[in-house]
């Protein structure tokens, strides 16, 4: 029975469709990239217009100016990340058995559509400022647009995993309840702290706080003065150093749990260097007043972070999730 049972999962198993999958949930690092670069250099407004750039899908002069080209490449990352996510979801309508799964790539289109939407207001609306929070209307859809970049991420990634083999076959481990509770806890601080940050870039906030790791020309731990700038930057650094703690925590929790397999083991070492590059980038965009390349990594490590503790909680839900999904 058992024999029976694993070769009718493995029959369930769907290699192309798998691979597509994955593509899709590496493509959406690619549009992160693109975004994050081009908020780095300032090229959000590069074009007034949209869905067209400068009335055009090939605006004349994009691939000379730098500005034109990392917001239109951006444009067009995300055009093909659009047909991807479309394309899986009609494959999985197609051929995929449990509607849990189906749900959720229905969630990825309804996810990459606001996207899609939310962007275009982030130029629409550039001109229109709010007083109540001195920013323009145009910028609180851009820390939008990057909050939802990152579930819009996660989504990718959890659909990839529940496509695998390992996921199909149950070779993922079974890991106690408290490492799984630990794993949703670090997700959460990692989604509140990708929105501080969000907030923090669109708010002009990064050298708010122009030194590091001190918090004034004193060598204190706190500003010297506050204002809602240095206030985002200074929550910024505190929720880190709570990261600092959780996700290790975590990672050695997940080595330890007797339930976990080889890739959770690995994954968890990943994380903690994934952790340390994320400082290192972030004392960096201090030490060289925001480089474009070195804040564009710090943003794609951090999107990376959040990946990898997602797909390490995801894996340890694996059975929790089949097992409500058949009641």
């Amino acid at each position: 029975m058992a024999s029976l049972s694993t070769t009718r999962r493995t029959a369930d198993c769907k290699p192309t469709l798998a691979f597509f999958a994955a593509f899709g949930s590496a493509w959406v690092f690619l549009l992160v990239t693109l975004g994050a670069f081009t908020t780095s250099i300032g090229a959000g407004m590069a074009f007034s217009d949209w869905p067209l750039s400068n009335g055009s899908l090939n605006p004349h002069g994009w691939m000379t100016n730098l500005a034109m080209f990392a917001e239109h490449s951006h444009r067009l990352s995300a055009e093909v990340m659009s047909t991807v996510t479309i394309i899986l979801a009609v494959w999985l309508w197609r051929t995929e058995e449990r509607a849990w799964l189906r749900k959720l790539a229905y969630f990825a289109v309804g996810l990459v559509l606001a996207q899609a939407v939310v962007g275009g207001l982030r130029v629409l609306y550039d001109s229109h400022q709010v007083e109540l929070v001195d920013t323009s209307l145009g910028r609180l859809f851009a820390m939008l647009h990057a909050c939802l970049a990152q579930l819009f991420a996660c989504t990718l990634i959890a659909i990839a995993a529940a496509c695998s083999k390992s996921w199909i076959l149950g070779n993922g481990g079974s890991v106690d309840p408290h490492t799984r509770r630990l794993g949703r806890l670090c997700v959460a601080l990692l989604f509140a702290q990708l929105a501080i940050a969000a907030v923090m870039r669109h708010s002009f906030a990064g050298l708010a706080i122009p030194t590091f790791p001190a918090s004034n020309f004193d060598g204190g731990l706190l500003p010297a003065t506050w204002n809602f700038r240095v206030g985002i930057h200074f929550a910024h650094r505190v929720m880190a150093a709570g990261l600092c703690v959780a996700l290790p925590w975590y990672a050695f929790t997940l080595r330890a749990d007797r339930g976990s397999s080889t890739g959770l083991r690995l994954g968890a070492i990943a994380l903690l260097v994934l952790l340390t590059l994320q400082i290192a980038l972030g004392a960096q965009i201090i030490w060289t007043y925001r480089a474009a390349a070195v804040t564009t990594g710090h943003v794609l490590v951090g999107a990376l972070t959040l990946a990898t503790t997602f797909w390490l909680t995801w894996l340890a839900h694996r059975d929790a999730i089949e097992t409500k999904a058949a009641a």
